[in-house]
């Protein structure tokens, strides 16, 4: 589960801001180490100058007489152990403490070194001196070291108050960030509110003003699909009102007929009339209900996968077969044209509604004896079918409107009116384009449909 936007925000914010202030408090810690250091060093040293001052010759003997300042140089609340040591030449003690380790190389004096006495780490320096008597030269050395308690207390009292101010500055800003985070996320929670308070119809653009720049895309982007969301919406609106308006003719017809004949006698020849009639009514309604039902089922169908490829000579070959006794009733000669790879990606069901949509409405539209053929050919990367018939064609006027739901261009035909609004809205779903123009000479008419060609991977030559 993602975290929140204030939190995953706040984490990026505080994450170098923290990394940072661990940086910046080592160094600190590290400032302070050398601090007291270098306090404690030059207070070794003053002290081992101290008493290698007072090592003097008496009576041609050296004397290590070590004077109380010496020592008091280390006074302080946290209990320290000094310790010395003054050895004439490499061996000879003069005074102090024999354990106290000289260093083990010394390149120059005065020299600082760690070292240890009686399991308690210490901090010495050895300081020389060359005394002179009679011509001769000894070289005096002084070693001093002490416990680490006050060096300690002192790094402890140069670090903690940095750490302290470096921890209340963390603290600050991570107060400082939620405030701010909480104000400039203030707008979108107002957004939030605002679509989540809207009645399911209420389908108006989000207003874009006062929203940070970087949130306005989102919203344009949002009121982008509530605009295609309102389009479908007004569409499914008037696809109902026109498909109730369409049923209540048939169904008004069909209750009518039904109550002519419940009052005629069972041997009354307009019994048998009101029945046919009652029948045909009856085919009309699953006529215009199969339409509704493709229509909604092409507007709904999902844009075809590309590697779905479907043969249109199949397609339109079965198709014929389907219409050809509608054709012989009425006395047309109905053929084929078809040429070419005419494969194309979509649905099967779907195209072979458009080629029957197609070829019945030129069925219904051409006269008795007319002729009606449906020709497919490839023209380059688009495969193009056409439906030709040689009927009354359709007025300049009015073939703007012929893919509009339940447009009829006779009022005499028995047709739904659906038929070329579910040819367009099949051939878009597929990518295509359909058209309308007259026939060759101007005579009847030729519906055309472009679609793109099926674009899988050719078959490997061998």
């Amino acid at each position: 589960m993602m975290a929140s936007l204030r939190a995953r925000l706040l984490w990026w914010v505080l994450l170098p801001l923290a990394a940072f202030m661990f940086v910046t408090g080592m160094l600190s810690y590290s400032a302070a180490r050398q601090t007291a250091d270098l306090v404690q060093d030059n207070a070794l040293l003053a002290s081992a100058r101290t008493i290698g001052e007072d090592v003097t010759w008496v009576n041609g003997a050296l004397s290590a007489v070590i004077p109380p300042a010496a020592l008091e140089i280390f006074e302080s609340p946290y209990h320290d152990h000094v310790f010395y040591k003054v050895v004439a030449g490499r061996d000879r003690l003069l005074g102090g403490s024999p354990d106290l380790a000289l260093p083990e190389q010394a390149e120059a004096y005065p020299a600082f070194y760690d070292t240890m006495l009686h399991g308690q780490p210490l901090r010495a320096v050895a300081y020389q001196r060359q005394l002179y008597d009679s011509g001769t030269v000894l070289p005096v050395t002084v070693v001093v070291g002490k416990t680490q308690g006050s060096r300690m207390a002192m790094i402890e009292d140069l670090w903690h108050p940095q750490l302290a101010r470096q921890g209340l500055m963390l603290a600050l800003a991570v107060a400082l960030v939620l405030i701010g985070l909480t104000t400039e996320l203030r707008p979108l929670m107002k957004l939030k509110d605002d679509v989540a308070d809207r009645e399911p119809m209420q389908l108006e653009p989000i207003r874009v003003a006062h929203l940070h720049s970087e949130l306005r895309p989102i919203v344009d982007a949002i009121n982008q699909c509530i605009a295609r969301l309102n389009l479908q919406a007004s569409t499914q609106r008037q696809f109902i009102a026109d498909a109730a308006h369409q049923l209540r003719t048939p169904l008004t017809l069909l209750d009518t007929q039904v109550q002519f004949a419940c009052q005629c006698s069972p041997h009354d020849p307009a019994l048998t009339d009101a029945l046919a009639g009652i029948r045909r009514t009856s085919r009309k309604m699953i006529e215009i209900t199969n339409q509704l039902l493709l229509l909604a089922q092409a507007e709904s169908a999902p844009k075809p996968a590309a590697d779905a490829a479907v043969d249109m000579t199949q397609v339109v070959s079965s198709a014929l077969e389907e219409l050809v006794l509608a054709a012989q009733r009425r006395h047309i000669d109905l053929g084929a044209e078809l040429d070419g790879d005419l494969r194309v990606a979509g649905s099967e069901h779907l195209l072979g509604a458009l080629v029957a949509n197609l070829v019945d409405n030129a069925i219904r539209y051409t006269q008795e004896g007319g002729h009606v053929t449906a020709a497919g050919r490839r023209e380059g990367d688009e495969v193009v079918f056409e439906v030709v018939d040689n009927g009354p064609g359709i007025p300049a006027e009015l073939r703007a409107h012929v893919f509009k739901r339940f447009f009829r261009g006779a009022s005499d035909s028995d047709g739904t009116g659906l038929g070329l609004a579910i040819v367009r809205r099949i051939a878009q779903s597929h990518g295509g384009t359909v058209a309308v123009a007259p026939g060759p000479g101007r005579v009847g008419l030729v519906a055309s449909v472009r679609l793109p060609a099926w674009r899988g991977l050719e078959e490997p030559t061998r």
